[in-house]
Order: C-alpha cells, then structure tokens, then sequence
C-alpha cells in the first residue's frame, strides 16, 4: 500500500500545497482548469507502482495560498512555482503530465529550465497564441465570452461555458466502467473562480510561436503533444495540439476520452501515459 505524502514549500508571494504517492522515477501531473493535487487520483493509483507521483495545488487553488488572493497569479509565478518545487524533490530532470493549463505550463517551463525535464506529455495545451490569426482571434474572443458569462450568471454557467468551448458534454461523455467524475458542487466554487477570474485570463494571453516550438523540438526535453480520442476537432485546445504537433513534425497522440480523458478514462489514460513515459 503506498501512503501519500504531504508537504508544503514556501515560494515568492504563496505558499504551496503538494502530495507525494509511489515509488520509481518522478512524475509530476500538473492539472487543468481548477484541478488540485486530488483531481486526478483515479488517474495516480495506476502509476504508483512504476512512478513516484507529484501533484499540486496551482498558486490560489484550494491549499496553496497567496500572500495577496486578490492579485491573481502570472504565467511566470506558475512556471517558477514548478521548477522550485521539481528542484525541492529531485535533482535530475523530472517527467510531466500537462493538462490543458498545466501543458501551458509544462511548455514555458521546457522551454526556459529544460534541466527540470527529461519528457513533457502536453495534453491539448490551451495556447491560442500558438494559432493562427483567425482562430487566436475566435478563441481568446470565446474565453472572454466565458469569463462574462461567469460575472453576469455565476459560476456554474461560467462552467458549463467553458465546457462548451473546449468540447465537453457532460451529459454525454463517454466515461471508462468504474470511473467516477466530481459532482459540480460548492466545493469547487471558490476554485472555479479563481480560474476563470485569473488563470483563463493568463491562458488566453499565452503565446507560442513557431520559432519557440522549433526550438522545442531542437531542445533536451521530448515532448510529447497530445490530445482526446472524442474531442471535437475543430475546438481550439484540440487544434493547439495540432499546431504544436505539426511544428515538431509528428502528430498528436490520442489518449482515451476527451478534454478531461484524465478523469472520465483513469485506467486507459494511465496505460497510455505509461508507455510513453
């Protein structure tokens, strides 16, 4: 049975809230949207006996606390926020599971601290600066559509907004037997908004050129983009996928699921994610 390990690691302007589970080379899982270090525990349990799994609360998010709530958290923050804590827990390079927002992450990190990593798999990184015009234009315009949604009807329409926008039906997700997905309760409130009144904005103004992601691919990291078997082609996190796909000069590979393929397909992610590790 492994036992799950806590810890908290003070950073510049937040303190952050981590959890360790497993055994064997290091795995960090940086989660979409208002993920934190639980979201993706179905996920976890069918890596645990081939990795030492990292997950974590974003800066703002659930646990890890902000000196000033208010100000929100820059791209940058995020990016330092994981290699202090990669460099807290290993001296070598790590491997890293990105979703949606963490592959933002996960990509801006490869880029500027590539010693932090050995493989980034970036699942749909939700970049529409990596687009072309038409479609950056469409999608930063969608996303400020849902942050108003957001304001004007509250946070569960903001929800169900974004939802739209990256090409999840709730009510018709096909869903791995056994997995179990989060109601949409209060408990999540206080993350969603926290997301969609800082995070989505810091997502929307993120940029990757193709010059970045030729350097990328010329660079010491292997990253892997990725994106959902179900979801919707024409959705602009799954043409990020494609566009960083094509800048590499490969094609996306496509985990079990959608969007949230994580979360609705925990066994079939993880043996996907097993071998590409």
């Amino acid at each position: 049975m492994h036992v799950t390990r806590t810890g908290r690691l003070s950073v510049p302007g937040a303190t952050l809230y981590f959890e360790v589970r497993g055994a064997g080379p290091l795995l960090l899982v940086s989660q979409s949207g208002e993920g934190d270090a639980g979201r993706s525990d179905a996920m976890v349990d069918h890596l645990i006996d081939a990795y030492t799994v990292v997950t974590y609360d974003r800066r703002g998010l659930s646990r890890s606390l902000l000196d000033d709530p208010a100000r929100g958290a820059t791209l940058d923050e995020h990016v330092d926020d994981v290699r202090r804590l990669l460099a807290h827990l290993t001296a070598g390079p790590a491997l890293m599971l990105g979703c949606s927002m963490g592959a933002v992450i996960g990509l801006r990190l490869a880029q500027r601290h590539p010693e932090r990593l050995s493989v980034l798999v970036a699942h749909e990184p939700a970049i529409p600066g990596m687009l072309p015009d038409a479609e950056k234009i469409r999608a930063r315009r969608e996303l400020g559509e849902m942050r108003e949604v957001f304001r004007r009807d509250g946070w569960v329409a903001g929800v169900r907004r974004i939802g739209e926008i990256l090409g999840i039906d709730p009510a018709r997700q096909e869903v791995e037997p056994g997995a179990r997905t989060a109601p949409l309760d209060a408990s999540r409130e206080a993350n969603f908004t926290f997301f969609i009144e800082h995070d989505a904005l810091t997502m929307s103004r993120a940029e990757l050129g193709q010059d970045e992601i030729g350097a990328l691919k010329a660079g010491p990291v292997r990253v892997v983009p990725a994106a959902g078997r179900t979801t919707p082609r024409q959705v602009f996190d799954y043409r990020c996928a494609e566009e960083l796909a094509a800048g590499l000069g490969t094609a996306p590979v496509h985990f079990p699921g959608g969007h949230n393929g994580n979360l609705t397909h925990p066994k079939g992610f993880a043996e996907l994610l097993r071998t590409l590790l």
